[in-house]
């Protein structure tokens, strides 16, 4: 394109982009679209956003532009790719002056520059280092910021590639820049400081800013850049250097104080600091190991000693006991069982941490973790009373453990206790010893440290099995506690049945369990909110005895509750109690039944809300049963929205919806219209080819089960060209997920399937005469085979002429092909039921006069033998023999009290199977009429003549299993 007119026409839709107005914003961006694969596009974006006089806007959306044109356009294998020549010239334009006057501006320019250099440096475009690291030396203050701004994306994207010969490269260049990177930040830090001594907060700020880019291209360098960092003295005079400058940076935290401007960036400074020590730590375990000593005593001094009094805060205190936690935690610092086995830094990584980690600093660390951080402080206790529910939120908000300080507390508190248990065990029982009887209410500090100690004994309750008598504790102490209903002490309810949550599943005697469940049926009713959702987490026991006023308690609470995050864990609960007492929940169900509808409706834009409703509609139905029809109206339209890949909240709602239509499906009484019209959303599904595809299927069977006719007339040829679809491009365990839907089809309706399922059936017939290779493939090929023989015979000779014609061969040369390969792979097929269909199938091959069939009848009697083997177990008493397989009559199971009740798909399967020759004829009977029938057919003697084709042994079992015929 013309430059000096595209750059107008560009420049005007650009403009127009930026407006408010759709009409005119609408066809400015199809304009812009039309024109990213133009050639010359990029080059007049560039002129356009390094053209400071331009409006701001129009210069910040050229940048945006030409950003998301490199994903697509800059690799050369890319359709609409920018010639070689255009990106040689924009690459030069991007690096000509770094005078980007806006922020933003400058910091995208930087993403986009680093973008193009992970593709091209240092191969095509080898001077971005060179010119980058001269324009970081020069005096101009705001080129100097730019360049280092764009150095550290650029040492980051090129940090981030893992494949091979780019790290090596990545390694090359880190070894040539390390000590200019060192230098750079060792010079920035030392004029932040002096300028910060001399109260210069200005020129500190300006500084303060190049010091935290130069040490992000450090961080990079170091732990990215080196194989074996610990044999550079650089990198290791920088690491314990790292020590010295956080010191410096937090005494300067306590001289400018916390109104000051420089305080929000001198604390990421401290938390970037931190960074390359973690990261350091957790890519280089080995090379860390000289530096464990210096950070823990680092750590512990600022972390559990007066010395970080005035100048931690939170983020920085969470980062050390991090630090701490990993170093603790670290299998590369723990020596082998067996001694000899270990590495020698392993050893050498033990011996400092044991030599640290003497008596009086445990004892020192667990008394302060429990008696100090795990104390509630004054704004959580604020936010409990003026908030409770936001406040129960935040005291279980998940794993948070790296960023919040409650929860990695309490995370290095488990760590340490499970690593030195033996000296910690006594220090906790002390405190817990020094804090019996009942707290006065008037001393909050009192109240504080019991909920602390017993957070305490929760969090260790699996590693202080052996050395606490909870039932003892309960009944003596605990259990009073409870029983104080003082406003001032709900803080201890709530702890006390928080602890004893913790210790149910570890050491609690089942008698305690009735005095337990009176405690919670108070506690239900308790004033206080987060003592109310606090005990609703503790049901994990049989609530049987107490069902009808629970339930109705937690029912109540999800009522009153109103934060997503609340309701959630609420549904849980009542979720696990449903999937508990399974079809005993169903008296107490209707409150909820009419309450769900309307909470889904409130929940439209919070989808993790709605996956927790379909979690508990799951349970629900799973409960109700045949009952669960009664919740069509609610329940179809929410599977319909959570499996239509069309509507957005399907990518939240899919997985749960899945299981919810497949447990509808299988607890339906009988087929609706409705139900049956959800299955237009599967085509969509199982084009996804995704995870959730066994599940699919598993619905399509249920569908079958629930009434083939029906479904198949409506929806036969879609799920056929599905399938069709599918086998062209599946896994073989997809292959078979598929063909076992086919199977069943035809063992439900052998007639109809097979007519069907047609255009599948002569890529059966081919798997099995080219002898596929995959046994469980294989199997599944005999099965669909073995029921159209079997129950469609008709439709099994004319798929037989058709693939005779197709093949080119002789209608009985291809049968003989398929027999023995039948007789080959028996041993493919491990299920009792296919191995009894296939003797079964091939049996109804006689008798017959066919030469091939007669000439393969060694093959068939050998595989009804086996297959009599599997089936047949002989009475001790009478010494006959008896068809195992064989179903009379359904009767309805007797389940002991934790035996689910079968679901009504269970009871069609049953049905179904007293129709399936399977289960229907006796394969002993079978057998022998075939022969007798065959005898009949050939005489004596030609009977006679095949019979000495079969092993002798064979034929003397074979006469076993026949006595009494």
């Amino acid at each position: 394109m013309d430059m000096d007119s595209a750059s107008t026409v560009v420049l005007q839709a650009l403009t127009e982009a930026t407006s408010q107005d759709t009409a005119v914003l609408k066809p400015a961006e199809e304009q812009l679209r039309q024109w990213e694969t133009q050639p010359g596009f990029y080059s007049v974006l560039l002129n356009i956003f390094n053209n400071h006089m331009l409006d701001v806007n129009v210069r910040w959306l050229a940048v945006l532009y030409f950003k998301n044109g490199i994903d697509r356009y800059w690799r050369r294998v890319a359709p609409h790719a920018l010639s070689e020549e255009e990106k040689m010239s924009l690459r030069a334009g991007l690096i000509t002056n770094f005078n980007e006057p806006v922020n933003q501006i400058a910091t995208q320019i930087a993403v986009l520059i680093a973008k193009v250099a992970r593709l091209d440096c240092p191969r095509q475009w080898p001077e971005l280092i060179p010119i980058l690291l001269e324009s970081v030396k020069g005096q101009d203050g705001l080129q100097q910021h730019r360049a280092l701004l764009t150095f550290y994306h650029v040492t980051k994207t090129l940090a981030s590639k893992r494949l091979a010969q780019d790290r090596r490269l990545f390694q090359d260049l880190a070894s040539g820049i390390y000590s200019f990177a060192c230098s750079l930040w060792s010079h920035h830090t030392d004029c932040f400081l002096q300028q910060i001594y001399a109260r210069d907060e200005a020129a500190a700020l300006g500084s303060l800013e190049r010091t935290l880019l130069s040490l992000k291209v450090l961080r990079k360098l170091t732990v990215h850049g080196f194989q074996e960092p610990q044999q550079n003295i650089e990198v290791m005079g920088f690491l314990n250097a790292v020590f010295e400058r956080l010191k410096q940076f937090l005494e300067c935290c306590r001289q400018v104080g916390s109104e000051s401007t420089c305080r929000e960036k001198l604390e990421k400074m401290i938390i970037l600091y931190t960074k390359v020590l973690l990261d350091f730590l957790e890519y280089h375990p080995y090379a860390f190991i000289p530096l464990i000593q210096r950070s823990l005593e680092f750590a512990v001094s600022y972390v559990f000693t007066p010395e970080g009094e005035g100048v931690t805060f939170e983020r920085f205190i969470v980062q050390c006991m991090n630090l701490i936690k990993m170093i603790v935690k670290n299998d590369a610092y723990k020596p082998a069982k067996n001694i000899d086995d270990s590495k020698p830094e392993s050893l050498e990584a033990h011996k400092i941490k044991t030599a640290f980690f003497t008596h009086p600093t445990l004892t020192e660390i667990g008394r302060r973790l429990v008696s100090y951080y795990f104390l509630l402080t004054e704004e959580e206790l604020a936010m409990w009373e003026e908030d409770p529910e936001s406040f129960a939120v935040e005291e279980t908000g998940g794993d948070s453990w790296k960023y919040s300080l409650r929860p990695c507390t309490e995370v290095l508190f488990l760590d340490i206790f499970h690593n030195y248990s033996q000296t910690l065990t006594p220090v906790l029982l002390d405190m817990v010893q020094n804090l019996q009887g009942p707290t006065n209410v008037e001393d909050p500090v009192q109240l504080l440290m019991k909920d602390a100690v017993y957070n305490a004994v929760g969090l260790a309750a699996y590693e202080l099995f052996d050395n606490v008598d909870f039932d003892q504790w309960f009944k003596n102490q605990l259990l009073g506690e409870l029983q104080v209903s003082h406003h001032r002490y709900k803080l201890i309810r709530r702890r006390v049945i928080w602890l004893i949550g913790q210790w149910i599943s570890v050491k609690f005697k089942s008698d305690l369990r009735p005095l337990l469940y009176e405690v919670i049926l108070n506690l239900m009713q308790d004033p206080d909110l987060v003592v109310r959702i606090e005990t609703a987490t503790t049901l994990k026991l049989n609530i049987l005895p107490y069902l009808e006023s629970i339930f109705g308690l937690l029912f109540q609470l999800l009522q009153q509750v109103t934060e997503c995050d609340t309701k959630m864990q609420v549904l849980h609960v009542i979720s696990c109690v449903i999937e508990r007492v399974n079809i005993q929940i169903r008296p107490y169900v209707g409150c909820l039944v009419q309450y769900l509808p309307l909470l889904w409706k409130q929940s439209e834009e919070h989808n993790m809300l709605r996956c927790a409703i379909l979690t508990t509609l799951i349970h629900l139905v799973q409960g109700l049963g045949a009952e669960s029809k009664n919740l069509y109206p609610f329940l179809l339209p929410v599977i319909q929205l959570s499996t239509d890949v069309s509507q957005p909240p399907h990518v939240y709602l899919l997985e749960d919806g899945l299981e919810l239509w497949l447990v509808t499906l299988e607890n339906s009484p009988a087929v609706t219209p409705e139900l049956l019209r959800i299955f237009q959303n599967m085509s969509a599904l199982l084009e996804l080819s995704s995870e959730n595809f066994r599940t699919c299927f598993q619905i399509v069977n249920a569908y079958i089960y629930l009434s083939a006719t029906e479904f198949l007339q409506n929806y036969a040829e879609s799920l056929c060209q599905s399938f069709c679809d599918l086998l062209k491009d599946v896994t073989n365990e997809g292959q078979v997920q598929v063909l076992k839907v086919v199977e069943i089809v035809l063992k439900v309706c052998p007639l109809l399937g097979a007519h069907i399922f047609q255009p599948l059936l002569p890529a059966v017939f081919r798997g099995i005469v080219d002898g596929e290779r995959y046994p469980v493939v294989m199997s599944t090929y005999l099965g669909i085979i073995g029921r159209v023989l079997l129950q469609n015979s008709s439709f099994f000779s004319s798929l037989l002429t058709q693939m005779a014609s197709e093949c080119g061969q002789e209608m009985d040369q291809l049968l003989g092909t398929v027999i023995e390969m039948w007789v080959d792979r028996m041993d493919n097929i491990t299920q009792p039921e296919r191995r009894k269909l296939s003797a079964l199938a091939l049996l109804s091959l006689l008798p017959s006069n066919n030469s091939v069939i007669q000439d393969k009848f060694c093959g068939i009697v050998n595989v009804c033998v086996e297959a009599l083997h599997d089936v047949m177990t002989e009475d001790p008493e009478t010494g006959t023999f008896k068809d195992c397989m064989l179903m009379s009559h359904f009767e309805e199971p007797k389940l002991s009290d934790d035996e689910e009740p079968p679901t009504e798909q269970d009871k069609r399967k049953k049905l179904l199977a007293l129709e399936d020759p399977v289960h229907s004829v006796s394969l002993q009977q079978f057998v022998y009429e075939k022969l007798k029938a065959q005898q009949a057919l050939t005489g004596d003697q030609g009977f006679e003549v095949l019979m000495e084709t079969v092993d002798t042994e064979l034929v003397r079992q074979l006469q076993d299993f026949l006595q009494g015929f």
